[in-house]
């Protein structure tokens, strides 16, 4: 069985714990017990905060390792977990340095046939259906499936995101920029973060 799922590396201002990206969770935390054991010993009385990066974690994972490093290490822990799509997730997709828009809220799902377009940002707190269109001047998010056409930046603002808690759509744009996905060659993405760099619209 390996043994190096979890790796520490200590730096001047913070301690990382890096976690293994193809570990499943029982494994990261059987070899988490054992680190922490030893990075226990170079605690005296520091409150060196740490940082947990690498694998994508879910908000139930989190909790778990978090409570794990706080029983044994009372710090401050911060989790580089962009991908979630949590308040975190949604925490991210306005940090960006975009000028502060107003943001629409939509609650429920929108039907093929449906369209929605605003000034600024757009929240929709459900599904996006094949069929269905939402276009707004900054950021997208859907926390529910994007299966529809999402056009984001749509008045020429290249720095917009799109977000979405499934992502499953045909085609997105980016102010002018449009990204066809294939099927076949994207996979289906879980908690999606669209953004351009380039000319190229990026799914992370």
């Amino acid at each position: 069985m390996r043994s190096n799922y979890v790796s520490i590396n200590l730096r001047k201002d913070e301690i990382v714990i890096k976690l293994d990206e193809n570990a499943e969770q029982e494994q990261l935390v059987t070899a988490l017990k054992k680190k922490l054991t030893e990075l226990k010993k170079l605690y005296k009385d520091e409150k060196t905060p740490i940082r947990v990066t690498g694998k994508v974690l879910k908000n139930k994972e989190i909790d778990e390792i978090q409570d794990l490093i706080k029983e044994k290490i009372d710090v401050d822990i911060d989790f580089d977990t962009p991908k979630t799509l949590g308040l975190s997730g949604i925490k991210k997709t306005f940090d960006k340095e975009i000028a502060m828009s107003e943001t629409k809220f939509h609650r429920g799902s929108l039907r093929s046939g449906q369209r929605m377009e605003t000034e600024g940002s757009l929240v929709i707190l459900g599904d996006v259906n094949s069929g269905a269109e939402v276009v707004a001047s900054e950021n997208i998010v859907v926390l529910g499936a994007l299966r529809g056409l999402a056009h984001a930046g749509a008045k020429g603002n290249k720095q917009a995101i799109i977000a979405a808690g499934l992502f499953d759509a045909v085609q997105v744009r980016i102010a002018n920029i449009v990204k066809e996905i294939n099927r076949d060659e994207e996979p289906l993405h879980k908690q999606a973060y669209l953004s351009v760099e380039g000319d190229k619209i990026i799914i992370e």
